[in-house]
């Protein structure tokens, strides 16, 4: 990455003597992904899931160790591994701007060498999936962001692959549109078997589609396993829901209070101490109602994400 001092002086110099410093995006990250399995992709921004999945496309090639995709190594780019595979990217366009998507399904298929038949049928199932009926005939400049997103999926999917890399795929969108998209990406997979690696900032798509997360920071893996077991691992408190009898009775005493609704108060405490914590509210106080829940899934990434990169080693 080159690095410069603001101003004109600075930059005169730059082009005789460029000052460069060394990134390493990805950094000894490893997992398999299972045939049919939806695996969220996560990390804050920078921490080198789109380098990720475009090496696992072919995008980039791996300066150093190994990279395997359906038994191709991607960045070869052989034809056998590219009519397998798509990357859908939120803020990318592939269909033609000025034309009618229905246009650029066909080149799609020209580019595919997908028999006319088999398109046809593929192609009318995802315009029945998404509900695209009445947008594929309009210039694609003409739809929204949410219209746009749907056909840009459906033509990513024509000559039906069966490893989806989906990067921010439902970024910009509002919420409708994004629960549209979460519902066809987990139809589509029941459908055709499907494999999808899927990076995504709103939590919703993650908790929706995905049983299992990998997580990564600073191009170091810190987390791959049930998208449950985050919790147990990084949230070291739990929430205590309790409705009292006597709603101005202070609770300061058995935990953090943390928000008041409707007469409910909660409160945060230890893990550890939350069953302790419940049973001192059972008999000190006369309690209408009491739960005890796991932090919001944003809450732990949150504190996945703030955790330091695991340091170099020393050998």
């Amino acid at each position: 990455m080159p690095e410069r001092e603001p101003g004109l002086k600075a930059a005169i110099r730059s082009l005789v003597r460029r000052k460069t410093r060394e990134i390493k995006a990805v950094d000894r990250i490893s997992f398999d992904v299972a045939p049919g399995e939806v695996v969220g992709f996560l990390g804050p921004n920078g921490a080198g899931k789109t380098t990720t999945l475009k090496m696992l496309s072919g995008l980039l090639y791996p300066t150093s160790g190994q990279v395997r995709v359906l038994g191709h190594i991607p960045s070869r780019r052989e034809r056998g591994f590219l009519q397998q595979i798509t990357l859908v990217m939120g803020n990318r366009n592939q269909l033609s701007w000025d034309l009618p998507a229905l246009d650029s399904f066909e080149l799609n298929r020209a580019v595919y060498r997908i028999p006319p038949v088999d398109f046809r049928r593929t192609r009318d199932e995802l315009i029945d999936l998404l509900d695209l009926t009445d947008l594929v005939r309009k210039p694609v400049r003409n739809l929204s962001l949410g219209e746009r997103m749907k056909t840009e999926f459906a033509g990513a999917l024509l000559h039906r692959p069966r490893v989806l890399f989906l990067d921010e795929p439902t970024i910009g969108l509002d919420v409708t549109m994004q629960r549209r998209l979460r519902a066809f990406v987990a139809e589509y997979n029941r459908r055709t078997g499907a494999t999808v690696l899927l990076t995504s900032h709103y939590m919703a798509d993650v908790v929706a589609l995905c049983k299992r997360v990998i997580v990564i920071h600073h191009g170091h893996m810190l987390y791959d396993g049930d998208l449950s077991g985050l919790s147990d691992q990084f949230a070291a408190y739990k929430t205590i829901g309790v409705t009292l009898e006597d709603a101005s009775a202070s609770l300061d005493a058995y935990g953090e209070v943390v928000g008041r609704e409707d007469g409910k108060v909660m409160l945060r405490v230890p893990k550890t101490e939350s069953s302790r914590v419940a049973a001192r509210l059972l008999n000190d106080l006369t309690v209408n109602d009491l739960t005890i829940e796991d932090p919001p899934i944003e809450d732990v990434i949150e504190r996945v994400f703030a955790q330091e990169a695991p340091k170099e080693d020393a050998s």
